[in-house]
Order: C-alpha cells, then sequence, then structure tokens
C-alpha cells in the first residue's frame, strides 16, 4: 500500500463519516455503536468490503422514508449488528480458533 493509496483511504473515510454526520442524531448514535461493535468484533475483510457504506445507505434511505431508526433496524442494535457479520469470518473466530488449537494440543 503506497501513500497515495494511504491518502485516498483517508479522504474516502471523511466523506463517509461526513455523510454519517448528516444523519439525524438518533441515526448517528445507533450507526457509532453499530460502527463500534463491528470495529472491535468484526470481520476480517471489513476494509475491503461494503459492510459499514451499506449500513449508511440503509440508514439514509430510512431518514428519506422518514422512518426511525429502531423501526428499520429493532430493538436490539447488537442483534442487528450480529446478524450483518454472521456470516463473516471474524477476528473472534481467529482467536477462538487460536484458543481451542492450543487447548486441542494440550489435551493430546
Amino acid at each position: 500500500m503506497g501513500i497515495q493509496d494511504i491518502i485516498e483511504g483517508k479522504k474516502q473515510w471523511r466523506a463517509h463519516m461526513a455523510r454519517v454526520k448528516a444523519l439525524p442524531r438518533d441515526y448517528q448514535i445507533v450507526y457509532k455503536e453499530i460502527q463500534r461493535y463491528i470495529f472491535k468484533v468484526g470481520p476480517i475483510d471489513l476494509s475491503d468490503g461494503p459492510l459499514l457504506s451499506g449500513i449508511l445507505d440503509f440508514f439514509e434511505e430510512g431518514v428519506a422514508a422518514d422512518k426511525g431508526v429502531l423501526e428499520l433496524i429493532g430493538n436490539d442494535v447488537a442483534a442487528f449488528a450480529d446478524d450483518l457479520i454472521k456470516d463473516s469470518r471474524t477476528y473472534a473466530d481467529i482467536y477462538q480458533e487460536s484458543i481451542s488449537g492450543k487447548s486441542g494440543t494440550a489435551e493430546k
């Protein structure tokens, strides 16, 4: 990854976050909670995938339809986030595999 790639990535991230800041406050709060959760647990291919942009598109459509954020995702934000990444390999999976591998070796 060259310096130009890094600069372009930062520009894209700033534009993405400007879109988030344009959302109504309740949408921003929920988006940031989902983002925090995904960054903590999330898929290892997060930077290559459209997940966060897709969430933002979905939220912008909800705003345009004059719906509350919880009407879109339900009352359980964590369950919504889990559902988004359920088929993705996560850092938590890698960690669990490393623990299982170590304990499996010790048992043999």
